[in-house]
């Protein structure tokens, strides 16, 4: 194949896969409901070959359970499964951290982290926070974490970190949206505030133990997040993929 076609089936690839996750995360397709190939390239307007490579993609997600009979099933997941791959992602991205540390940051290299901590601090001053403050928090906050991944200056690290965090409901602001409504919602973020520039003073302060041990606990506001809103399953317009998890109870 071409390199030209071959980059074009990629990026076809990439489209059909983040059109079907939308449609599952958004609560359009459901649990145990039936797609298949040929529904996909209907639903994404992406041809076949694509759209297979991406539902394949999709089930190595978690998403999608393949059927025998043909076709994929949108899965649902335990509240178990949610919680070890948050407690994944937080104990790699401890260790990104601790590598950060450990091999020495540039005042220069962390500018772009405390710079992405002052914009965070002027939305987590509100109280009550907006929704458009959580909006925006959850834009930066991914950035913050990004950037942190980068400074352990480890690419095989930074490939299994971003792998953990596209396991389902497992990135660093999977349930912010959801929080916002909760009465907790102020405290949390402004805890999660605090982790994030303890990490930056440990990274800093070459202090590897610590900065790990913070960024493992931080993973964990996300597991007591997913609690909460599975407790109150309120305002479920604000994260619609929660339907998609059975409460504990259920198990």
């Amino acid at each position: 194949m071409p390199e030209r076609e071959a980059d074009r089936s990629v990026s076809q690839t990439v489209r059909a896969q983040l059109a079907l996750r939308d449609l599952i995360l958004s609560g359009s397709l459901r649990p145990g409901e039936r797609i298949s190939e040929l529904q996909a390239v209907e639903t994404t307007g992406v041809s076949r070959t694509p759209v297979r490579m991406a539902l394949v993609r999709l089930e190595e997600e978690g998403l999608l359970e393949a059927i025998p009979s043909g076709g994929f099933m949108i899965k649902a997941f335990s509240e178990r499964d949610i919680l070890d791959s948050i407690e994944l992602r937080g104990t790699l991205e401890g260790l990104a951290a601790r590598f950060a540390a450990e091999r020495g940051v540039s005042a220069r290299d962390l500018e772009p982290l405390k710079e992405c901590l002052n914009e965070i601090d002027g939305l987590v001053r509100q109280d009550p926070v907006s929704v458009e403050a959580f909006s925006s928090y959850v834009t930066l906050n991914a950035r913050f974490h990004a950037l942190l991944t980068e400074l352990s200056r480890s690419p095989p690290l930074i490939r299994q970190i971003d792998r953990a965090s596209a396991l389902p409901f497992a990135s660093p602001s999977g349930f912010v949206m959801a929080q916002s409504a909760l009465p907790e919602a102020h405290q949390i973020l402004l805890i999660a505030q605090d982790h994030h520039r303890v990490v930056v003073d440990a990274i800093e302060n070459r202090e590897g133990g610590r900065a790990e041990a913070v960024m493992r606990e931080h993973a964990r506001l996300a597991a007591r997040n997913l609690r909460l809103a599975l407790r109150t399953r309120t305002h479920l317009e604000l994260l619609p993929a929660l339907a998609l998890i059975k409460s504990a109870a259920a198990d």
